[in-house]
């Protein structure tokens, strides 16, 4: 993650919000899959919420695994 998004204390807050979600969600995806997240530019680390990561992930990766299984 590149310091265009913001100080460490706020590009280590979207890393650990991130990894939250996947560890909480890591049996939800039945495919092996590498994933790279890159956020927005215009993302407010303040703002990032677990809640606000799983509305935005959840529809995303389930077009991914359901795209995935169908190939």
């Amino acid at each position: 993650m590149s310091k265009k998004m913001g100080n460490a204390v706020a590009r280590n807050r979207i890393k650990r919000v991130v990894r939250e979600y996947f560890r909480l969600h890591q049996f939800d995806f039945e495919l092996p899959l590498d994933i790279v997240v890159v956020p927005k530019r215009n993302l407010e680390a303040r703002q990032l919420t677990l809640a606000l990561t799983k509305e935005e992930f959840t529809p995303l990766f389930t077009r991914i695994c359901a795209e995935a299984a169908a190939s």
